[in-house]
């Protein structure tokens, strides 16, 4: 852990809510996106992210720094959207801007062609749709590994999974995407 995050996480131990701040200014959009990718939605990912900086306020003073403080709010981050996820099984509901994309504002990017525009949306949303798709578990590890770009001991640490699960976790989620985005590969080449 970086000193600099020590002194952070001391001084936010200690109640100075700028300290607190400010290590959460450094983590926060990391928190967002796996949020993200375990919710599937932007709206449900920017409460759970919410949700989970709280509580990492909350038990702050319960981080004994047994692994990177990265890995304990990711952890907290992912049982944050997990217990959202299993009180939706229970109550499931339908969200009017996951029905229609036009309740969704988009801007363009003038820098590209219009088609190399549209190719990359097209692009992303195929990866996007595969990496949904996959189970909890599946996507949670490769989105830790490959979009978060954490290493696997952090991803056993924030998933309380032993190193192995992690690694088959990951080994088998990129066959599954491979699998996935295979159709489309002459498509985008």
């Amino acid at each position: 852990m970086a000193e600099r995050d020590e002194l952070l996480i001391l001084r936010a131990q200690k109640g100075d809510a700028g300290a607190f701040e400010t290590l959460m200014a450094q983590y926060e959009k990391k928190i967002f996106n796996v949020a993200l990718r375990t919710m599937r939605n932007r709206e449900d990912a920017a409460d759970m992210a919410q949700d989970a900086i709280v509580k990492i306020y909350r038990n702050l003073a319960s981080f004994k720094g047994d692994c990177s403080f990265g890995a304990w709010a990711y952890r907290i981050t992912l049982n944050t959207c997990l217990d959202e996820l299993r009180r939706q099984k229970k109550r499931p509901a339908v969200s009017f801007d996951d029905m229609t994309e036009e309740g969704k504002m988009q801007f363009e990017d003038n820098s590209e062609k219009p088609e190399e525009s549209l190719e990359r949306k097209e692009l992303a949303a195929v990866i996007n749709a595969a990496i949904a798709s996959l189970e909890t578990d599946y996507r949670v590890a490769v989105t830790l590994r490959d979009v978060q770009g954490l290493s696997y001991q952090e991803i056993a640490d924030a998933t309380r999974t032993s190193l192995g699960t992690v690694k088959s976790r990951i080994n088998r989620a990129r066959a599954q995407l491979q699998k996935k985005i295979l159709p489309y590969r002459e498509r985008f080449q």
